[in-house]
């Protein structure tokens, strides 16, 4: 099904979403010269919440430094289109998918002569691995494509073109009959899905690479780290070998469109003893599902008559 939603923001106006056009010869068309963020936005009993946005907002800005594509906007201004966006849709929850990107002007590699555009979408998007993904587990290859290595390109930023290496890896997977890769780094060892990033649970300890694997610093893996740990868990960033994979007890990927999916396998052998992947343990099921739809316990009533979470949830309600 073709995502579009009846309005989008564009430098700094709702328009009708079939206005939103750009010329052929824009620079991030050729070049990927782009950053981007997903942002889930959840029903709740309270009004439609916008889960962490300020973080979302905040890596935005970082991924537009480290391009060197100056951002019209700043954090609390890219919050207020967001909701503006999401009110004009109507909608209850959504994807919301800002991106700021080098324009039309000149077709040099260096395009810093190019005018900077901002476009921020609302749209429904569900489970990113399927519905059947969620509650089941997904079945996953390790990829022959490997994440970048140090000094070659920005992994901590969410940048347009390096997504090729992501295409990459999902691509191979799907076409393999999985439905997604785990790559790994240069040197061999775990990184990430091509869209997630990855949790190991061996004997009752939950591990997952740390930055310098060449992952994204992502901010539902923070989520994840953070009740985890609350609910009396040790989690470990540890460099880990490809064979940990075999011996887990349990898989988990995160992030804002794959939500928490678990993994049922990887390159056909069952994560765990039995033939289908095991459920995560069931308070961090449980705290995970609370920390996927934002649900009305985490909300209070803020200072301006809005709604907002804990700064350690960081959900804001439109």
């Amino acid at each position: 099904m073709t995502m579009r939603a009846d309005y989008i923001w564009m430098n700094g106006k709702i328009i009708p979403w079939d206005e939103a056009q750009v010329h052929v010869f824009t620079h991030a068309l050729h070049y990927g010269s782009s950053v981007f963020e997903g942002i889930r936005v959840y029903e709740t009993p309270n009004g439609p919440a916008i889960f962490r946005g300020r973080e979302h907002y905040e890596r935005l800005l970082y991924s537009a430094k480290v391009a060197r594509i100056p951002s019209p906007y700043t954090v609390d201004e890219y919050l207020q289109a967001t909701i503006d966006t999401v009110k004009a849709n109507q909608q209850r929850s959504a994807y919301v998918r800002p991106l700021a990107f080098r324009g039309y002007n000149t077709l040099g590699v260096d395009g810093r002569g190019c005018p900077v555009e901002v476009i921020i979408a609302s749209v429904p998007w569900g489970a990113y691995l399927g519905k059947e993904g969620l509650e089941q587990g997904v079945d996953v290859q390790v990829s022959t494509w490997r994440r970048m290595a140090p000094d070659t390109l920005n992994a901590l930023a969410k940048i347009g073109g390096q997504y090729v290496n992501s295409q990459n890896i999902v691509m191979e997977a799907r076409d393999n009959g999985f439905a997604e890769g785990i790559a790994l780094d240069i040197n061999g060892y775990v990184s990430e899905g091509s869209g997630e990033n990855i949790f190991l649970i061996v004997k009752g300890k939950i591990y997952t690479p740390p930055l310098a694997n060449s992952i994204l610093g992502g901010i539902t893996r923070d989520c994840a780290t953070q009740i985890a740990q609350e609910l009396g868990y040790t989690v470990t960033e540890a460099v880990l070998p490809r064979e940990m994979l075999y011996m887990a007890d349990e898989i988990f990927f995160t992030g804002t469109a794959a939500e928490i999916t678990p993994v049922r396998s990887v390159d056909r052998l069952p994560v765990g003893e039995e033939q289908r992947a095991a459920p995560l343990p069931e308070r961090i099921r449980r705290a995970s599902s609370a920390l996927s739809k934002a649900s009305a316990r985490h909300i209070s009533l803020a200072d301006d008559g809005g709604i907002s979470l804990p700064p350690e949830i960081g959900c804001g309600c439109l």
